[in-house]
């Protein structure tokens, strides 16, 4: 028979049902599952993804690790991913104002249609010009302009030549130069001659030259206007040789995309930007200069950065909502930027160069954020509020580009956006939010909470077995044997700390089936057998162990004291835990006291040397209220007494010591020894009553390496409280041991219960005299603060 407080080996861990774990194995349901319990969290989720109302946006809350990314991604494309495909969108240019580019709105799959229907225009165009200009009609037309310029300049150098002729004056055309010179016997005379007549003939010349000069000028005063009208008119020709050509092609495309106001509308805007680039960049005149003739692909490139739309966001007809997780959620990354080029050392940009960003691609769907990464990004919390309360996006420069505000940039027309955004934060940012923001609770109306730990019920543990299963597949092994999974249920719950409940964070599991799958493929299986688990929490234990096992190191070789066998008093193992990184470990550490007259009351020297914290501080404190409480009540607590953890060179926090420092506490002050086999841990209040504390298994475990190394004895082991019962999962090896009764653990109440396993006598009940039984731990208690009263107070006489 157990004594009441020793826990027997069946209480040490859980059991979870083998004949569960099979059928779940068996089932081809549990495959399907998507959640692993977290009830609460998936009808928040259905409501919050269910209803359609401005600011039901939703904040799941958790601890990283849980799954919180993964169940709600894949929850959101399974329930979900079937609703209506999204609109396109594209930007168009403006040519009325290229700053602000048009945003258009199509039918989903209509956005890419229409950037081919728009390539096609621009191949057809470059195809037909300037090939067109070649055809006989314009050439005509262009030869009749031509021939009414030429013959009006005819008829003033014909007239001007006769009136020349008549005054014995020749009139010399060259490189469209005009020269006069004198006849003399009906032949014109060189300068030669010229310079050989008397002053009165060449003054003669001269006047006459004079007046034809005059005259010419006068007569081609219009000169100008007509080369003006002459050039006007062939403008006009090519414009609408290039008009007629461009408007077939334009108007089918009208005709195709009629019932879409917005792509008309900038059809009729393209059409004289359009003639005015074809007479431009594709007229007859360029067919001339071959030197500076631009290729095909050159004109192509050309015509598309002006006309081609460009497409923000495209969707496949049956692609169901979109759900976009942005996992670096920037201000560019989130709400889309605008590109720059440099040319010539000025920096441009056009409507060809505006990018989307993840609020883009989520519009008509859902967007999954990391709300940690998102206040930690300038301007990106506001603006995503800003955008949520519109109801639109507008693309604007933020603050960190300011050094482009002297160079040209755009005003994209604002987008309409209908978007579900699903943060995913912890729960101190949650309450922080909800302090801080007013606007919080208005945008994001509904709280998924994702529990830490989840009851082991049968619909958990087939969810569990499903969720298992399928990541075995998912890294390429088989199957899993029934130990192993046993095995991993076990696993969780240890995780969790909990005989009733498995831990969410599933990422544990799914970094243990990775880690076993290396050891399965070393034994050349595709199965994955217990064996191999426990290969990866050896090794992981092996990686991660140094500290641990230097400290027990340490211990084995007496450099730190620590007794395992034989009584002492004033001296308590306590039990503490370490976590450094990912390796979290229990260790052994004595408490001491000492007790003597004064009136100093209990002092803590970790707090004396500021190496205790305030928990562990309170704990201290709560020791001097339960002396009171128990011992004092007839006479005034008078002691001064010193409580230490040695050898402890660090800070300390938790309240779990109170304990075993009042057990130290009360056998310096009785002077009772203290079996040093055992140790103890558990947190108390001024009323005696033991109280829970974390950590329960590793703290076990870490006493029990250190006996099992010296030697199990049979009269060694732990105490805990009784509320920690339900959070033992402990290690295959300290169950044994306790099976063969080589070491014990209790679990106890009371600090009564607690003193009498530690001191191996009776503790002593309150008698209705109000005195304790003589020889007991709480009599020689009272005795011993009552004779430090008298010494320090002084006797009463009488």
């Amino acid at each position: 028979m157990y004594p009441v407080n020793r826990l027997t080996p069946q209480q040490l861990s859980a059991k979870p049902s083998r004949k569960l774990i099979n059928d779940a194995l068996k089932s081809e349901e549990t495959l399907s599952a998507t959640f692993i319990g977290q009830h609460r969290a998936r009808t928040a989720l259905d409501f919050g993804l269910g209803i359609d109302a401005s600011g039901y946006n939703l904040y799941v809350m958790g601890e990283p690790a849980t799954g919180r990314f993964t169940l709600v991604h894949e929850y959101i494309a399974k329930h979900l991913s079937n609703n209506v495909t999204p609109d396109d969108w594209c930007y168009i240019n403006n040519f009325d104002d290229e700053r602000v580019p048009i945003a258009i709105r199509l039918s989903a799959g209509e956005a890419k249609k229409l950037a081919r229907e728009i390539e096609y225009l621009i191949d057809e165009v470059i195809d037909t010009f300037p090939a067109a200009y070649d055809n006989p009609g314009y050439q005509r037309k262009k030869a009749a302009i031509k021939r009414q310029f030429d013959q009006k300049y005819n008829n003033v150098i014909d007239e001007l030549e006769l009136f020349a002729q008549q005054h014995q004056v020749a009139l010399y055309e060259e490189n469209n130069t005009i020269s006069f010179s004198p006849i003399i016997d009906g032949k014109p005379i060189s300068d030669e001659d010229f310079s050989g007549m008397d002053d009165e003939q060449r003054q003669h010349f001269y006047s006459l030259i004079e007046q034809l000069e005059n005259r010419l000028n006068e007569q081609l005063i219009e000169l100008p206007k007509w080369k003006r009208e002459s050039s006007e008119q062939l403008r006009q020709l090519k414009r609408q040789e290039a008009e007629s050509g461009i408007k077939p092609l334009l108007k089918s495309l009208e005709h195709k995309y009629a019932s879409e106001l917005g792509i008309v509308k900038f059809l009729h805007q393209l059409k004289p930007d359009l003639i005015d680039t074809v007479i431009d960049l594709l007229g007859e005149d360029k067919k001339e200069d071959k030197q500076d003739e631009l290729t095909k692909s050159d004109k192509k490139q050309i015509l598309e950065q002006q006309y081609s739309p460009n497409i923000l966001v495209n969707h496949d007809v049956d692609d169901g909502a979109p759900i976009v997780y942005e996992a670096n959620p920037t201000y560019q990354n989130l709400f889309g930027r605008i590109e720059y080029s440099s040319q010539q050392g000025s920096v441009y940009t056009n409507y060809r160069m505006i990018r989307p960003g993840a609020l883009h691609r989520a519009n008509g769907g859902y967007l999954l954020l990391d709300m940690d990464k998102v206040i930690q990004q300038s301007y990106v919390w506001e603006t995503l509020k800003l955008a949520l309360k519109r109801g639109e996006m507008k693309m604007e420069l933020p603050q960190q580009d300011v050094g482009m505000v002297n160079s040209m940039t755009l005003e994209p027309q604002a987008i309409p956006i209908k978007v579900k955004v699903v943060l995913m934060g912890s729960r101190d940012l949650y309450y922080s939010l909800q302090d801080y923001d007013d606007e919080f609770d208005e945008l994001f109306r509904v709280l998924v909470d994702f529990d830490h730990e989840i009851p082991l019920d049968k619909p958990t543990l087939f969810d569990f077995v499903g969720k298992v299963r399928n990541q075995v597949k998912q890294i390429g092994l088989k199957t899993i044997s029934s130990k192993a999974m046993y095995r991993l249920v076990e696993y969780g719950l240890r995780q969790a700390e909990h005989q009733h409940r498995l831990s969410a964070r599933f990422a544990d599991i799914i970094e243990l089936l990775n880690e076993a799958r290396y050891f399965c493929l070393q034994s050349k299986q595709l199965e994955l057998d217990v064996q191999h688990l426990e290969a990866a929490l050896a090794a992981k234990t092996l990686r991660s162990g140094r500290i641990s096992q230097s400290l027990l190191d340490d211990i084995k070789e007496g450099q730190i004291l620590i007794a395992t066998q034989g009584d002492a008093v004033g001296k308590v193992n306590g039990l503490t835990v370490l976590e450094i990184g990912d390796s979290v470990f229990g260790t052994p550490a004595r408490i001491t006291s000492t007790v003597y007259a004064g009136s100093n009351g209990v002092i803590d020297i970790e707090r004396e040397v500021d190496l205790g914290k305030s928990i562990h501080s309170k704990g201290v404190m709560l020791l001097s209220g339960y002396l009171g409480f128990k011992y004092a009540q007839l006479f005034p607590l008078t002691l001064s007494a010193n409580i230490a953890l040695e050898q402890s060179y660090g800070h300390i926090d938790g309240d779990s010591a109170s304990l075993g420092e009042l057990i130290a506490l009360l056998s310096a002050l009785t002077d009772i020894p203290v079996n040093q086999g055992m140790a103890v841990t558990g947190s108390i209040n001024q009323y005696g009553e033991v109280q829970s504390i974390g950590g329960v298994n590793e703290k076990i475990e870490g006493f029990f390496k250190l006996c099992e190394h010296r030697g199990l004895t049979g009269k060694q082991g732990v105490i805990i409280p009784r509320s920690n019962q339900v959070n033992l999962m402990l290690d295959t090896n300290v169950i044994q041991a306790v099976k063969k009764q080589q070491f014990h653990i209790y679990a106890v109440d009371t600090v009564d219960q607690a003193l009498e396993i530690m001191m191996g006598r009776e503790a002593g009940q309150l008698s209705s005299r109000g005195r304790y039984p003589k020889g007991s731990i709480n009599y020689l208690a009272i005795s011993r603060l009552l004779n430090i009263a008298n010494i320090v107070n002084g006797a009463d006489d009488e």
